[in-house]
């Protein structure tokens, strides 16, 4: 979940022109990299059947704009080289990015890309469709398949095949098909096992500080223009429209399996702990079709993604692409997936695969070596490059994921935070140490007296770090900020990753402006809190817990949920919040209520005065400790700092 509204602001950013050093670093990247290779701009054209000329999708109830490829249109030219403050890499991918509408990938496979942050795809039945990743929201979905539509007339949607467990895949279900009808087998709603554990919960226990940062790695508050956002590198943007969730009524298992569906034979590879924690491909062997999910996609991807989650294992997804390849190569005439454009003719898929592997098993291969010769993490993200042969591959470039961060996650996965060295064990906080560099590096106005020159130099990383200092020790002298903020900027145009140059601007933008104004999406959507059992909401009570608050309480309060036949006792001791299913017969007060009543509690649309008025909810025993126990646990700010102290 990435868990903020996909808005953008009227109001200027306040950018400043690309420097000269920017210029010229912009314009050496021409040198370096094969942009004489047209091949991915006649692949995303390629198989086009239909688009609008415009494309705006509303919410059909509210009027909200839920997806604007037309503010990105106006930005990104077709036939330009980059702006001044673009990299040029970068640009190239916002331009095959912007290619949209329906495409055929080969008869009976059809794909609505750019309509959302992932494809959806469409795959033609006996008697209908079959369909392979729904988006993000009902609104993009919905849109998608009207747009099918209008090219082949309304066909039904005989079965839904999900993934993966990140919410571009399947936060769109419900524009496409009816919950009833998934509950009653009617269609077919097919997922790996493990689906639905990790799509409800991976974003739940730490979803507040992952959604504060997405508001950076995607840019949602920025204005769409060549100083601003030109796109996310996976894809332009993330659509701010209702996000669903349906369980499965079909859990693939195991990597062989093999579903035939309304004449569709499909064979599974499953990939947990990839890109995913629950993951597979698909091979369509009638059609000679390897459907890829996010397993490999036209960008380098992220070991660790930047908005933050568990190191995924690129051990084990260049192992992955290896299996896909002995499995399916000798098969397989077309390579597609779930973001950007397809790869086809058999020669020209095991090649892509081969350096997919190769990317993922050489940035980890490398970050081992050099971590067992005693680099740390920042070291090894420093001296760590590809080879030509992989880093000339367009597909292997940085445009989401990057070498650097991704080197410091398998770092990070194999050691962990601590870098060996001892002063790393017990570290002042960060105001701490800022006000303390600041002071033995004489002043504040010292150190700006120094970084002027260093800004003419182009020495934006130096400055980032030392203008960080400044303003962690005072927060607020405004020339340090607009000089951090000026900096950043300059990185941000010369980033090749989309997410890098979106936290670069939207950390210039916090300094300058402040904290955004904007309203956050909770972390749980309705969908998301129903599909919760009890056990994952008292997980995320527990680390709510205001362990000074609870601090000599003692509570007992047993939970009695009707229409599950479930029945908890969560206990409040030592300032930790435990539950378990073994009830405690003399627990201070009993509370009765259904799981629905739960969720509306949990987002807030009720309270739980009104409940117990009107009967929802009952209390035997002493209600005073379910009060307690309600001002022990702490609602989550979004908009916590994170440039400034």
């Amino acid at each position: 979940m990435f868990g903020l509204s996909a808005l953008c602001v009227s109001e200027s950013l306040l950018a400043k022109v690309a420097t000269e050093v920017t210029r010229q670093e912009n314009k050496s990247v021409y040198a370096k990299l094969p942009f004489n290779n047209k091949q991915d701009f006649m692949d995303a054209k390629k198989g086009l059947l239909l688009k609008p000329d415009t494309l705006t999708i509303k919410n059909a109830t509210t009027g909200q704009v839920v997806w604007d490829l037309e503010s990105f249109k106006k930005v990104i030219s077709l036939e330009q080289d980059a702006p001044d403050t673009v990299n040029p890499s970068l640009w190239r991918n916002a331009q095959l990015n912007l290619q949209y509408g329906l495409f055929e990938v080969k008869k009976d496979i059809y794909q609505v890309r750019g309509y959302d942050l992932s494809n959806i795809t469409f795959i033609r039945s006996k008697q209908g469709w079959i369909v392979f990743d729904v988006g993000t929201t009902t609104e993009t979905s919905k849109a998608a398949y009207e747009l099918l539509s209008q090219k082949f007339g309304q066909l039904p949607i005989i079965a839904v095949v999900i993934s993966h467990s990140h919410i571009d895949h399947y936060g769109g279900i419900k524009g496409l098909v009816n919950e009833a009808d998934v509950r009653s087998g009617k269609v077919k709603l097919i997922a790996p096992e493990g689906f639905m554990h990790h799509a409800v919960s991976e974003n739940v226990i730490a979803g507040n500080v992952m959604s504060r940062r997405a508001t950076y790695m995607y840019g949602a508050l920025l204005e769409r223009n060549v100083e601003g956002n030109v796109g996310a590198g996976l894809g332009l943007a993330i659509p701010s429209g209702t996000m669903t969730i349906i369980e499965p009524n079909i859990n693939i298992q195991k990597t062989g399996g093999k579903l035939n569906v309304d004449g569709v034979e499909m064979v599974f590879q499953m990939t947990p702990g990839a890109e995913a924690p629950a993951e597979m491909n698909i091979f369509l062997p009638q059609l000679k079709a390897m459907w890829m999910a996010e397993n490999t996609t036209n960008t380098l991807h992220n070991i660790l993604t930047l908005r933050g989650a568990e190191v995924r294992d690129a051990k084990k997804w260049a192992a992955y692409i290896n299996e896909t390849i002995e499995l399916y190569g000798d098969n397989v005439e077309v390579k597609f997936q779930s973001h950007h454009w397809p790869v086809w003719g058999k020669v020209q898929v095991n090649d892509y695969l081969n350096k997919q592997r190769d990317l993922y098993k050489y940035i980890h291969d490398q970050s081992v070596y050099l971590m067992n010769q005693g680099y740390t993490g920042v070291e090894i993200a420093n001296q760590i490059k590809l080879p030509s042969s992989l880093a000339q591959i367009w597909s292997n470039r940085d445009y989401y994921g990057t070498l650097s961060h991704n080197a410091k996650a398998v770092y990070q996965r194999y050691v962990g935070w601590y870098d060996g060295h001892p002063s790393s064990l017990n570290e002042l906080s960060p105001v701490d140490t800022a006000k303390k560099y600041v002071q033995y590096m004489g002043g504040e106005q010292a150190i700006l007296e120094k970084t002027q020159a260093d800004f003419s130099r182009g020495e934006y990383r130096w400055l980032a770090m030392v203008l960080k200092q400044v303003v962690f020790a005072n927060p607020n002298n405004l020339q340090a900020k607009n000089l951090l903020a000026d900096s950043y900027e300059q990185m941000a145009y010369q980033s090749e990753s989309g997410p890098w140059r979106l936290i670069y601007l939207q950390g210039a933008t916090e300094l300058r402006k402040g904290i955004p104004n904007a309203r956050a999406r909770k972390s749980a959507s309705r969908d998301i809190l129903q599909a919760m059992s009890p056990d994952l909401i008292f997980d995320y009570w527990s680390v709510r817990l205001n362990a000074e608050k609870a601090e000599n309480k003692k509570l007992k309060i047993n939970f009695n949920f009707t229409d599950l036949a479930q029945q908890y006792t969560v206990s409040v001791e030592n300032s930790v919040l435990n539950y378990s299913q073994h009830v405690h017969p003399k627990a201070d007060a009993q509370v009765i209520l259904t799981k629905d009543t739960f969720n509306q509690l949990q987002l807030g649309t009720v309270t739980w005065q009104e409940k117990i008025k009107s009967g929802d909810i009952k209390i035997v025993g002493n209600a005073e400790v379910l009060t307690q126990l309600k001002l022990m646990i702490d609602e989550y700010n979004f908009w916590f700092n994170i440039v400034t102290p």
